[in-house]
């Protein structure tokens, strides 16, 4: 009798996903099983407590070998590790340290609805983790990871339990990576604890590399043995060949991809082995700068990679088949590069050292000698790079000279200073203020950072070379019409405006400043002042008028924001309240009614522009009429009258910051380092009430006091000089903290260390001793570290705080 046709089509579907569901399990066990064919092979990782003898022809490893040599190779390693298991029952192992049944993903598959999970029993020993097809008596083991102290296990994944409903673990091991599942969270995280405890238990394993790294440094003075170590084992030697494996140890499994910039990255053994392929390239690249750059980046992006960058330079320029050839030549340039940016770690810096010293006594007088001789002279001043030389760094390290920077000076013709990749800020600075002549000047001094958008000072540990290669990546990220980057020369604290000389270079200095403040609008005046200022700024440029003189823009005489301000604001719309009102906003906006709103958008915008030209033009007016009122005055004259007429304002001499202003109080009683309490803000003074809400303000760091001002108004809502306050910090890295007698001041800004670092600048000045900083607790908040400051002239101390005095009310 023949079946119905629905029950036909079940059977036929359940044989299907039967026979599907076979299919994958074979190849799940051929792909999994201990006669698994390797894809790469690698050299045998030994622990350090193997004491046995170190027989290894550690020549590279080639692809030629057949698949049953591959296996035997991972059945002895097996072997070695593990005890094997008797024909008893499963679950009576005694060496079993968790044990229970789990899914495993499917051949690299991620679960899916239509496919039943197959589940695998699975033990967890000292040594391994195993899975069987059951926990019966007699049950075949399919598969087994080997533990050792370079496998990784990973935790649980949300993401992933949302998408599958399934909690995974994921283990990686030398030759294979376990993916199992589970639908239990704690059941998961039980696993995956286990199985990190198993690994850190496990000693630490070492590669041939290093096992000979070490004989080469116990035999260093005994050249028989060291000829014969070099001869019997080629993989410290110069190859040809690709490389298959890494020289030092590397964690198995992935990366982790939060790493900054736009690369992405595979595993840190995969990524040595393609380091070495582009090593090999340098042989015969004609312009090797760009490939050089981009193993720097590498190495500076992924750390641990450093000593195996190492280490194969050495192995490359030792016994090469053409020795000071090109191909030689550009591993020693990388190598150079690398010793001006990395310092190795101090096993792998004492190899180096004796394979500098070996290459000089081989090939004295030579261009391998002369690179070896930089590469010494660079390893002991190298610190640490933030950036990876630029193409132009690279370029001079490749010759073996200095880069040649310029200093763009206010006022003054720019100055070019010699540096090389360990020059720090603090000396071109002082450089510059021993060549300009303000050696005997009482204020200070900085190098800055400026692009178009801002303007910061530069730390004075920070390496120019780093500065130089932001501003060449800045540089590629600009359009074409944006003015380049540029370090500057400036003032960087106004200890005495009163008596600098009129003739001197330092008052050019500062009267350029002084015009940056007040094209910035950091300068509250009137606009009549600011007009006149104009005046005489264009004055000290083409001294008297006249008709054929350049005229500057106006937006380089005449802040412009007070332009902007005489425009009318936008209309100001409501928004919709009810979702239909939106929904029928949104589709007028696509039609007709749309683009008459575009078109009135683009008409109101055109007769702004048209405003704001004729607001310029009767500015440039005035100015010109005042500019005629000059005649006669020199250029000194004028600048000093410049100068005369900023001064009139108090904040003048001090530095502004844009600041978030919230006033707090500490809990009655509470002990150093305990949380703060915010409560309502309280007036700074009598007659400057301030609201209960935080309230955009400057922040003026001056030699005497420390100042708040309302942006635009002349007069400060209040000032404290520097015995009143009692402490000051940085609470976390958006907020600033200055304690004022009775009150904490918390300031909200994006500048809170340069704003530490100025008022250390001018205690340090002053003669202030630092004072020890508070105990802190769990509850405490952050405080800034101990930072250099960016002067030319003094020697600042780090970010200072210290407790409050005993009896006051912050104690």
């Amino acid at each position: 009798m023949p079946f119905p046709g629905g029950l036909w089509w079940l059977l036929c579907c359940r044989r299907g996903f039967t026979l599907l569901r076979r299919d994958y399990g074979e190849a799940e066990r051929e792909a999994d099983g201990e006669a698994e064919e390797e894809e790469e092979a690698s050299f045998e990782l030994r622990t350090q407590g193997d004491q046995g003898s170190l027989e290894v022809s550690l020549s590279q490893p080639t692809r030629s070998s057949s698949g049953s040599e591959r296996s035997l190779l991972v059945a002895e390693e097996m072997r070695s590790l593990i005890m094997e298991k008797g024909p008893g029952p499963v679950e009576d192992d005694p060496d079993a340290l968790v044990k229970g049944w789990l899914q495993r993903e499917m051949r690299g598959c991620m679960k899916t609805p239509w496919i039943r999970p197959r589940k695998y029993w699975f033990v967890l020993t000292p040594d391994s983790l195993d899975y069987y097809s059951s926990n019966e008596k007699g049950a075949r083991r399919l598969g087994s990871l080997v533990l050792t102290s370079l496998c990784s296990v990973l935790w649980p994944d949300k993401q992933l339990y949302k998408e599958t409903g399934y909690w995974s673990v994921t283990v990686f091991g030398r030759k294979h990576c376990y993916r199992l599942y589970t639908e239990h969270l704690n059941e998961a995280v039980h696993w995956v604890c286990a199985v990190q405890k198993v690994i850190d238990s496990k000693a630490p394993v070492q590669t041939p590399t290093q096992l000979l790294m070490r004989d080469v440094e116990e035999h260093s003075s005994s050249p028989e043995v060291l000829e014969q170590i070099y001869r019997c084992n080629p993989i410290l030697r110069y190859t040809s060949g690709p490389l298959y494996a890494p020289l030092l140890p590397f964690p198995y499994g992935s990366l982790d991809q939060s790493a900054p910039g736009p690369r992405s990255y595979t595993t840190l053994r995969d990524e040595a082995v393609k380091l070495f392929n582009s090593l090999q390239q340098l042989e015969s690249e004609r312009d090797p700068v760009p490939l050089m750059q981009g193993v720097l980046q590498t190495c500076l992006d992924l750390p641990p990679l450093v000593d195996e960058i190492y280490c194969q330079l050495v192995k490359q320029t030792t016994e090469p088949p053409a020795p000071g050839g090109q191909g030689d030549l550009h591993y020693w340039q990388l190598l150079t590069c690398m010793s001006c940016t990395f310092l190795p770690s101090p096993p792998v810096l004492r190899f180096l050292h004796f394979h500098l010293d070996k290459t000089e006594s081989r090939f004295p007088a030579s261009e391998m000698a002369k690179y070896a001789c930089f590469i010494r002279e660079a390893l002991g001043k190298t610190k640490g790079r933030e950036c990876v030389p630029s193409l132009e760094e690279i370029l001079m390290l490749m010759q073996r000279q200095e880069m040649i920077c310029t200093v763009h000076c206010p006022g003054a013709p720019a100055c070019s200073v010699a540096i090389s990749s360990h020059t720090t800020a603090e000396e071109v600075a002082q450089e510059l203020v021993s060549r300009l002549g303000l050696s005997q000047s009482p204020n200070l001094f900085a190098l800055y950072e400026q692009s178009r958008r801002r303007e910061q000072p530069v730390g004075s540990a920070t390496l120019l070379a780093d500065v130089l290669t932001r501003f060449e990546n800045l540089a590629g990220e600009q359009r074409e019409q944006d003015p380049p980057c540029r370090l500057c020369f400036k003032h960087y604290g106004f200890l005495d405006t009163d008596n600098v000389p009129r003739d001197s270079l330092e008052f050019a200095l500062l009267f350029e400043q002084a015009h940056e403040m007040v094209l910035r609008g950091y300068v509250p005046t009137s606009e009549e002042t600011l007009q006149t200022l104009a005046a005489l700024r264009l004055q000290s440029l083409n001294s008297d008028f006249s008709t054929h003189a350049p005229f500057p823009r106006l937006e380089e005489l005449f802040p412009p924001h007070v332009l902007h301000a005489r425009l009318p604001p936008p209309p100001h719309r409501p928004p919709a309240k009810c979702r239909g009102a939106r929904l029928r906003a949104g589709l007028l906006a696509g039609g007709l009614w749309g683009q008459a709103l575009a078109k009135q958008r683009a008409e109101r915008d055109q007769r702004l522009r048209g405003r704001l030209r004729e607001e310029g033009a009767s500015t440039m007016a005035a100015i010109v009429e005042k500019w005629k009122l000059l005649q006669g005055m020199g250029r000194p004259e004028a600048m000093a009258a410049y100068v005369a007429l900023v001064r009139e304002w108090p904040g003048f001499g001090s530095t502004l910051f844009d600041v978030d202003l919230h006033v707090v109080r500490p809990w009655p009683g509470r002990a150093w380092g305990q949380p703060w309490q915010w409560v309502a803000l309280t007036p700074l003074s009598s007659q400057s009430p301030v609201g209960a809400g935080p309230q955009r303000l400057w922040l003026g760091i001056g030699a005497k006091a420390v100042s708040l001002y309302k942006p635009g108004e002349p007069e400060p809502l209040d000032s404290f000089c520097y015995g009143r306050i009692s402490s000051f910090g940085a609470s976390d890295s958006s907020t600033f903290r200055l304690s004022v007698e009775d009150r904490d001041l918390l300031f909200e800004t994006s500048q809170v260390d340069e704003i530490a670092r100025l008022l250390n600048t001018y205690l340090a000045s002053a003669g202030a001793q630092r004072l020890p900083q508070p105990q802190e607790s769990p509850t405490s908040p952050p405080t800034s570290e101990s930072t250099v400051l960016p002067q030319g002239l003094c020697h600042g101390a780090g970010p200072w705080q210290h407790r409050p005095p005993v009896g006051s009310s912050h104690s």
